[in-house]
């Protein structure tokens, strides 16, 4: 563990980390007892405080019933610094397996900044045309990061 190595001590490291996953666990509570709307200042801060200091792009999916309830909430891919793989063929076959109805796409930018790339931009597409094509509504994609975050539905970015 990081905080381990630098305070030499693993019982502080591992009683910061039971904090963390207690903190985690509360904010998810917070979030997830209503139905999802992705601009929700309770999905916001969970997922705010899940990814914004992890230094790898993680791509997330919400996986929504027919009520926007959370069915699985799932890291689906980790990538490097500044990008991830997204396999919509994957996305769809997990919320087939589910029986999820719609999805919200989220992942961080390490960098720091929530501006979606072209890459992001183009993976949304690539989303929506495949769940469109099987009955699974793309509802938002999010982007986390230390500066803020963006919504593609928001910024219009969402067909």
């Amino acid at each position: 563990m990081a905080l381990a190595r630098t305070t030499g001590d693993a019982a502080i490291a591992e009683h910061v980390s039971l904090m963390r996953e207690a903190m985690l666990h509360t904010l998810r509570v917070d979030a997830f007892t209503q139905p999802v709307l992705s601009g929700s200042a309770a999905v916001i801060d969970y997922l705010s405080a899940l990814l914004v200091h992890e230094p790898v792009e993680q791509i997330r999916i919400l996986f929504l019933n027919s009520g926007n309830r959370l069915i699985s909430d799932e890291t689906m891919w980790r990538g490097c610094v500044d990008t991830a793989p997204v396999y919509p063929r994957e996305v769809m076959r997990r919320a087939l397996e589910l029986g999820a109805v719609s999805l919200i796409l989220v992942h961080n930018h390490p960098s720091g900044d929530p501006k979606p790339s072209l890459t992001d931009i183009r993976i949304t597409e690539d989303l929506r045309q495949a769940g469109t094509a099987i009955g699974v509504a793309l509802l938002d994609h999010l982007v986390i990061a230390r500066t803020g975050h963006v919504s593609f539905r928001a910024q219009g970015l969402l067909a």
